[in-house]
């Protein structure tokens, strides 16, 4: 039933999608020439019109390519939303070029602009709109994908969990098979692997999950064929799954395929130039636009007590390679900067170092780090070596961290991953951030950090006994 349901929604949003594009060019024109003022009408409406046609069945066909009419369930909207941008803006620049070429410049720029810009508006508003309605319905438990479960260790609960932690996704496991039955398990027993033949078909579920473990491997094989000859498809959580990125990329070499385990958007030439640009040169526009905040703050530390206004610490950076990163000073000067942590009621904090740590001002002289190289506007915080040579053997993937620059700010930071924190959760975030890079991840962390997530949760007048890095 849901494959139905599925390829009826797939329809529907082909054809709606069809309409919308063709019905925005005549109101691009109506806005141009009957709202806007100055408008010379040197091609009459039939005209755009007959070129409607064309340009919709072209942005179809983008679309589609850009996977728009493929399953949404596990798509998150940020992504349907930035191929909508990129399949627009793509046509109307193909649009642009084939009438340049033959010499068919009568058509309104203003109103091919105003109807890029229309075709995002509203295809991007239906689909907030339509996810919106799937998720509330899905969550009231109706137009579910059924599934069938092929294992009973951690990944088989853990797979359990995500889809019941995030029920608007409309994932319902019916059952699952197992060498025996277990009984705290959280879905009903069907049957052993031997029985998969007879259970496949007389459950018939929308999807099959193997999340088998290291030890049933050798029945990999037997999954895949059943579940091929069912004509159901197969998904499978590999038994190393915690050491995988979060998009792997494989290779070929001479027919076998090579996964690469650790493959990540900043390896990328293009992507690793454009990153460093901007760090280059919002710093340089943040020193400019802050220096009297620089100035204030020296002043306020060289008064607050005595002693140098920086505090120089070594951190570890990029390819575990160390540097010396700057601060504000907030302390009084003691023999613990290198390997000791502040506590939030710490007597060696002066009251304006208080202040400034509050709201992450001791913080500004890293932009002169970003400037060199050795730090990023945006990245995992970098640790003391002493907390690196420990961490790197007691949390998973902690040396991941290492293979892009450190940053000011970063996912984990934003989320409320600072200060006293699980080590472990700050650590499953930078990893996040590591593997999904992308420009518009930058821009996002950097406004949130703008706006709110500069303000440290530390009190001025603190009374907690917990202890805080000092990040």
């Amino acid at each position: 039933m849901i494959r139905e349901n599925q390829q009826l929604l797939n329809r529907l949003n082909i054809i709606s999608d069809a309409i919308l594009l063709y019905v925005m060019l005549p109101i691009s024109f109506w806005l141009r020439f009957y709202v806007f003022p100055d408008g010379y009408m040197n091609i009459l409406l039939p005209s755009y019109l007959r070129l409607g046609i064309a340009v919709t069945l072209l942005q179809l066909f983008t679309f589609a390519a850009f996977g728009l009419y493929q399953t949404t369930r596990r798509t998150r909207i940020r992504q349907e939303l930035s191929r909508i941008i990129a399949g627009c803006l793509l046509d109307i620049l193909l649009l642009v070029g084939w009438l340049y070429l033959r010499h068919d410049v009568h058509y309104s720029r203003l109103v091919l602009a105003l109807y890029c810009i229309l075709c995002i508006g509203t295809l991007g508003a239906k689909r907030v709109f339509v996810r919106t309605s799937l998720r509330k319905l899905r969550a009231s438990g109706r137009n579910q994908k059924h599934i069938l479960l092929i294992g009973d260790g951690q990944y088989a609960r853990k797979y359990i969990a995500a889809i019941q932690a995030e029920r608007e996704l409309g994932y319902q496991v019916d059952g699952y098979i197992a060498r025996s039955y277990v009984p705290d398990f959280p879905a009903p027993y069907f049957g052993g692997y031997e029985a998969l033949e007879k259970i496949l078909e007389y459950v018939q579920p929308d999807e099959v999950i193997s999340a088998i473990e290291m030890s049933d491997f050798e029945l990999t094989p037997h999954i895949i064929e059943e579940c091929e000859m069912a004509g159901i498809k197969l998904s499978i959580i590999p038994f190393y799954a915690e050491y995988m990125p979060a998009h792997p990329q494989f290779d070929d070499v001479g027919g076998i395929p090579l996964m690469n385990i650790r493959r990540i958007p900043l390896d990328n030439f293009a992507n690793a130039f454009v990153k460093r640009a901007i760090d280059i040169v919002g710093s340089l526009i943040m020193i400019i636009l802050l220096s009297p905040v620089f100035l204030i703050c020296t002043i306020g530390v060289k008064l607050s007590s005595p002693g140098p206004v920086l505090f120089t610490q070594e951190r570890i950076g990029k390819d575990r390679k160390p540097f010396n990163m700057y601060k504000f000073r907030s302390l009084r000067v003691n023999d613990e900067e290198k390997t000791a942590w502040t506590r939030q009621t710490d007597d060696r904090r002066t009251r304006f170092g208080s202040f400034i740590r509050k709201y992450s001002l001791d913080e500004l002289p890293q932009l002169f780090c970003v400037l060199a190289g050795k730090m990023s506007l945006v990245g995992p915080r970098p640790e003391i070596p002493h907390f690196v040579d420990q961490f790197k053997y007691e949390i998973p993937l902690y040396m991941v961290r290492h293979q892009v620059r450190p940053g000011m700010t970063g996912w984990a930071q934003i989320n409320g991953f600072r200060g006293d924190t699980p080590i472990k959760d700050r650590v499953e975030h930078d990893i996040w951030y590591i593997e999904n890079w992308n420009l518009w991840l930058d821009i996002q962390i950097l406004w949130r950090t703008a706006f709110g997530g500069f303000v440290n949760e530390e009190k001025l007048s603190a009374n907690a006994r917990e202890t805080v890095a000092q990040r």
